[in-house]
């Protein structure tokens, strides 16, 4: 059996308690290690020392570089052009590899012909099994089916300088891989599946966290002005609901707009549009969850604004990115 390709691991951070069990986990898998450590603090400004002694074994092999709140994508690019080996691994800092991942990992990247330029690891997002999961739990357990998601992703560094790396413009964690797998297909690599398995837990997040998320339709806009409007079909993505929130942002606008008119006919009309829109999404939400007061609450709370945020956004996208245009050979 050939020897492992050499591999680097990069992992982004803002400082997370979590890194802590994200090292100890990459420390204790079996099999050939990586080259390399290079964990990228990207927190806006220096901060408490981040764990990296729990990486135990691997401790030497560690070494940190500072990207000043730049972003995931900013902060995997300054990993991944620092490395020196054949493949650069990137994982999150909330995620646990399996004992076994390193091996598995190793023969994933020895099957890997010249032409792929990336394989991805098999994520698993453990669910409470007492109970029915959280809005917020189900949106995290879909990462299970997403493709070529860098919570574990491995690519070739050649195929990286080819496409150019993560575009920057991506300010969060969310597309920027979607991005990049899109841009290293068309260029002629092939991306596969590995067999390695890698754990990701449902981080704690307040009620609202949905409310914050809305500010990736403003990428979603830019992901149409790159790729196309198919590119959810091409990158296996989950549309969402834009035409939907749309519809029922405009009931609301429609209703204010005609009572201020006073025709209280037609502003009933789209208040009943907007009351039902909100409704549909609430229990759409709200059905499959646990059905606690608490989540009902904040389902409610949260299905009344999450439509014009998302609109919002899509708007704020729109006009950050008029001026970027379709790739060049996209579908």
């Amino acid at each position: 059996m050939t020897a492992a390709p050499a591999y680097t691991v990069v992992v982004p951070t803002v400082g997370r308690a979590c890194l802590a069990a994200c090292l100890r986990a990459l420390a204790a898998a079996d099999g050939p290690g990586p080259r390399e450590v290079v964990v990228v603090d990207d927190r806006p400004a220096p901060g408490p020392g981040l764990p990296l002694a729990e990486a135990g074994r691997l401790r030497d092999r560690v070494r940190t570089l500072r990207t000043g709140g730049r972003g995931p994508a900013a902060a995997r690019n300054a990993g991944w052009r620092t490395a020196t080996t054949t493949w650069a691994v990137f994982l999150d800092d909330d995620v646990q590899v399996l004992p076994d991942w390193s091996r598995l990992l190793a023969e994933d990247l020895r099957e890997a012909g010249e032409d792929v330029g990336g394989v991805q690891g098999r994520l698993r997002v453990p669910l409470p099994a007492d109970r029915r999961p959280t809005d917020w739990e189900r949106n995290t357990k879909v990462l299970e089916d997403a493709a070529w998601a860098t919570a574990d992703m491995a690519y070739r560094t050649d195929a990286l300088r080819d496409v150019g790396g993560f575009d920057e413009r991506f300010p969060r964690a969310f597309r920027e891989d979607a991005d990049l797998a899109l841009r290293a297909l068309r260029a002629g690599w092939s991306l596969r599946r590995g067999r390695r398995v890698t754990r990701h837990p449902v981080r704690p997040a307040a009620w609202w966290v949905s409310l914050p998320a809305q500010r990736g339709n403003a990428d979603d806009v830019l992901m149409n002005r790159l790729h196309g409007p198919d590119w959810w079909t091409r990158a296996d993505a989950p549309g969402g609901r834009p035409r939907r929130h749309l519809v029922v942002t405009a009931a609301a606008l429609a209703a204010a707009c005609c009572l201020l008119a006073r025709r209280h006919r037609a502003a009933t009309a789209c208040a009943a549009l907007w009351t039902l829109g909100t409704a549909e999404f609430a229990l759409a939400r709200i059905l499959p969850g646990p059905r606690t007061g608490r989540e009902i609450a904040g389902m409610l709370g949260t299905s009344v604004l999450i439509p014009p945020l998302a609109v919002g956004h899509r708007l704020r996208g729109a006009v950050l990115h008029r001026h970027a245009g379709l790739l060049r050979g996209t579908p």
